[in-house]
């Protein structure tokens, strides 16, 4: 996977430049409570490199007209953010908006950031300002042609795209399902990678207001699914305790972590406390399905065929011969460690973009609370061609009671260019 799909929506704005309630605070687990919230935040995911320091900055991401490279975000008072005062940590967190004037790209999640309460900030800035070694790091100029990176018509773009407002509890909805919506919408910011973008790359809904927010995206090469209600492509067959369980622990009886996510739950969410995990799971099974999909009704006719030999359907030999010795001829995995493709969401999603990068590049390792995962998807661009891809992934997908579009060749071969494969360098580093 390449570092591009943290700055996906970037392209089109650089083409550009040619009355509030608090959310409720329960309890944090030991540690200041600053430094739960730049968990909850994922702030080191995107401000370190594997290998570096936290928050150090310098992970290269891409965009179509060059890359740009995260910032030191430490307090070194000459190269990260030592100098700013409170309101001007406020000014780059909820607006984008760096202390010398310059907007940032939203690859800073500012338009999610904005909801955060101002004690929520504050406890923020203590952290990173009183807990955060300082590194003397300089930050990397972007890839980026001069003309092209000129920022003024971010504010513009802010104007029409972003909110000021912080959130808002609604009177309709208890505690746990407010705590959970003010985490998703803010500092989690899952409408960064699962609501789509329109023609200014801007997210379509910053929150539940509008069927859009959260029903999935294409983000570089993956699509980051659907977490909606929808009973195919969504969580909708997926119980409240089973979105606990992928969160605490990366994997559950339906799926595993790939992709961005991996990162996530490296250092993200197993450290939040079970109060905030059951909120977030509360509000996530409170949204409602955007379609009329019914579940999986799964079939043993492939299985039955499979064990007695048939492998004469495209894709069913590699299947035999590679697939199942994980995942089964039953197709119901071992779960939660390896996952069932009956019924799988990311099997059934009309974008077979993640499906078919898993298998020709793996995934990166999971690693929760320093205990690596003992199984991973390994990668098998080198063993099979784009037909043979092609092939394996639609007979998953049309296999067990599974219906998905098929895949072509075309489409391996597009993501075999724009894809490398995933390596072991991830992002795990102690918070200070």
């Amino acid at each position: 996977m390449t570092t591009a799909s943290r700055m996906v929506f970037c392209g089109l704005l650089l083409l550009f430049a040619g009355g509030t309630s608090r959310a409720d605070e329960s309890v944090s687990p030991p540690g200041s409570r600053g430094e739960y919230l730049a968990r909850a935040g994922d702030c080191v995911a995107c401000h370190s490199v594997p290998g570096g320091k936290a928050f150090a900055g310098g992970l290269k991401m891409g965009t179509p007209l060059g890359a740009i490279y995260s910032t030191n975000i430490t307090p070194d008072p000459e190269t990260g953010i030592g100098s700013y005062s409170l309101a001007d940590f406020d000014r780059a967190v909820r607006q984008g908006i760096a202390k010398d004037g310059h907007r940032l790209y939203p690859a800073m999640p500012y338009p999610s950031y904005a909801k955060l309460t101002d004690a929520d900030v504050a406890a923020l800035y203590d952290f990173f300002m009183k807990q955060v070694p300082p590194v003397h790091q300089a930050n990397s100029k972007s890839e980026i042609s001069p003309v092209l990176s000129v920022r003024w018509p971010l504010a513009i773009w802010n104007l029409l795209f972003t909110t000021s407002a912080s959130y808002v509890a609604k009177s309709g909805h208890d505690a746990a399902w407010n705590r959970g919506a003010y985490l998703v919408q803010g500092l989690a910011h899952c409408g960064a990678c699962h609501t789509p973008r329109g023609i200014a790359w801007q997210e379509k809904a910053l929150d539940d207001n509008s069927a859009d927010y959260l029903s999935g995206a294409e983000l570089d090469a993956w699509y980051a699914p659907d977490l909606r209600g929808d009973m195919r492509t969504g969580l909708g067959s997926w119980s409240k305790d089973d979105i606990v369980e992928f969160l605490k622990h990366g994997h559950n009886r339906g799926g595993t972590a790939f992709g961005s996510m991996i990162d996530v739950v490296n250092n993200s969410t197993p450290y939040l406390s079970d109060s905030d995990i059951d909120a977030i799971a509360v509000y996530l099974k409170s949204l409602p399905a955007t379609s009329t999909q019914q579940a999986v009704a799964y079939n043993d006719a492939t299985t039955v065929a499979l064990r007695s030999g048939r492998t004469s359907q495209p894709g069913a030999a590699v299947y035999t011969g590679t697939c199942a010795n994980c995942h089964g001829l039953d197709a119901k995995g071992f779960t939660p460690y390896i996952p069932a493709l009956a019924g799988n969401p990311i099997v059934l999603d009309n974008d077979p973009s993640s499906l078919i990068n898993l298998v020709l590049n793996g995934s990166n390792p999971l690693v929760v609370k320093g205990t690596p995962d003992a199984y991973r998807m390994p990668q098998f661009r080198l063993q099979f061609s784009d037909q043979d891809i092609a092939d394996v992934v639609t007979f998953i997908r049309n296999g067990w009671g599974n219906q998905g579009p098929a895949v072509t060749a075309a489409q391996v071969a597009q993501l075999r260019k724009t894809t490398d494969p995933t390596s072991d360098q991830v992002i795990i580093l102690k918070m200070r």
